[in-house]
């Protein structure tokens, strides 16, 4: 079974994802990563601010919100159901 991979900016609110990989080893690519955003961790799409930018997920049981530019480096795999 192939799996589903797309950014973490296109995923649906309510969605669940698992980290695939994180893009970059700049300052922001690094930050993510000592955020918990590391491979293999789960996530949950929260929801977005009202115009869509940040939007708010939950990982590692703490909830952050993210800006879609930095989101749209972070490649997850989409989990069934929601």
């Amino acid at each position: 079974m192939s799996r589903l991979v797309s950014r973490l900016a296109e995923v649906a609110i309510g969605s669940r994802g698992r980290v695939v990989e994180v893009d970059g080893g700049d300052a922001i690519g690094i930050r993510l990563l000592e955020m918990g955003l590391t491979p293999g961790v789960e996530l949950s799409v929260l929801g977005t601010a009202p115009l869509g930018d940040p939007m708010e997920i939950e990982v590692r049981g703490y909830r952050l919100s993210l800006r879609k530019s930095e989101a749209a480096r972070i490649s997850v795999e989409v989990l069934p159901g929601a």
